[in-house]
């Protein structure tokens, strides 16, 4: 792969713009990781997002880096990797992110990063570019991670109903509202170790192609912690227009409920981060919620906003991947 010749000022550009999609990124999913311990009561908004904020960042400690991988080395042909194909998937991530949380609707930041490097690559070099078995496994879990959030949320719904069936109403509340603090952490913790390192793929890839880094060295270690620094301050920022559509709307919880959904949702997580799966962390909790809803009855989801929020999902990639093919051609005109 030729080395690219771009200034310094436009790779500086370029990792300051991965680094605030990296922050949006936060503080879009923010309401993932605390809308569930925020609407049951458990804690108050600014203590929520300060414990998410701290497991967001821990997760630097726990990971490794198999998701940045993926995303810097297995979604498009390396040799194909400019200035210009990193500006427009970043700016169609960004785009679409700010379109969704304006309107309060959960889509996924994941999703819109990797339509962005797809509808970029694509407008450089046809669907060529596209390496199928990292897109495969990423695309795959845009239906396996809600499954399996659901399959967890309602599983760890029914373990704890039977296990607590004997107890009075108010000691299984007393008890999940200091278990609900332990299953938020662990969410957060997934959160950061998943999402951070998607950013740390993308300024990877940069790196490589404008010759700072060579293809077999490993991550630069200020990459890496300035992409937990920024998704935890993200966090603290919080997205509160999303907060009420996946803490209330979607189904009323109690704090036994948070804590299910809250696991669930964790398993999930740390299951796709150690395979190296990018995920995303909305799909994961409203499947969680939606299976910790439906164990206690059906009608208990408004199916109605989950389906909108299905919607929103399946539109995410083709929107911002078109978003990121226009940006491609405008970094053209003007980088």
């Amino acid at each position: 792969m030729q080395t690219l010749n771009i200034s310094i000022y436009v790779l500086g550009f370029l990792i300051v713009l991965a680094l605030l999609f990296d922050f949006m990124n936060g503080f879009h999913d923010a309401a993932n990781a605390i809308a569930t311990v925020v609407s049951t009561g458990v804690l108050k908004p600014q203590n929520a997002v300060l414990l998410a904020a701290f497991f967001n960042f821990i997760a630097i400690l726990i990971f490794q880096l198999k998701v940045a991988t993926t995303v810097g080395k297995g979604t498009i042909d390396p040799s194909v990797v400019d200035h210009y194909v990193v500006f427009g998937a970043l700016a169609g991530a960004i785009a679409w992110n700010l379109l969704t949380w304006y309107y309060g609707i959960p889509s996924s930041s994941s999703h819109a990063l990797i339509g962005g490097l797809l509808g970029a690559a694509v407008a450089k070099a046809g669907t060529g570019s596209l390496i199928s078995s990292g897109l495969i496994k990423t695309i795959s879990f845009i239906v396996l991670s809600p499954l399996l959030g659901f399959l967890f949320g309602s599983m760890m719904m029914l373990i704890v109903s039977w296990l607590f069936v004997r107890s009075t109403p108010q000691r299984v509340d007393k008890w999940f509202r200091r278990m609900q603090l332990i299953s938020a952490s662990m969410y957060s913790l997934g959160h950061g170790g998943n999402d951070a390192q998607k950013t740390m793929g993308i300024i990877w890839m940069l790196l490589i192609a404008a010759g700072v880094s060579g293809a077999s060295d490993p991550l630069p270690w200020w990459v890496i912690l300035s992409c937990y620094v920024a998704i935890g301050l993200g966090t603290l920022f919080g997205g509160w227009r999303i907060v009420k559509t996946m803490g209330q709307k979607i189904t009323k919880l109690k704090p036994v409920g948070g804590f299910c959904a809250e696991t669930g949702g964790a398993m999930t997580l740390f299951l796709a981060t150690a395979l190296g799966i990018p995920v995303s962390t909305t799909h994961t909790i409203t499947g969680a919620i939606v299976g910790v809803g439906s164990s206690r009855k059906m009608s208990a989801v408004r199916w109605g906003i989950a389906g909108n929020i299905v919607w929103a999902w399946i539109f995410t990639i083709p929107a911002s991947a078109f978003m990121a093919a226009v940006a491609w051609w405008l970094g053209r005109q003007w980088l």
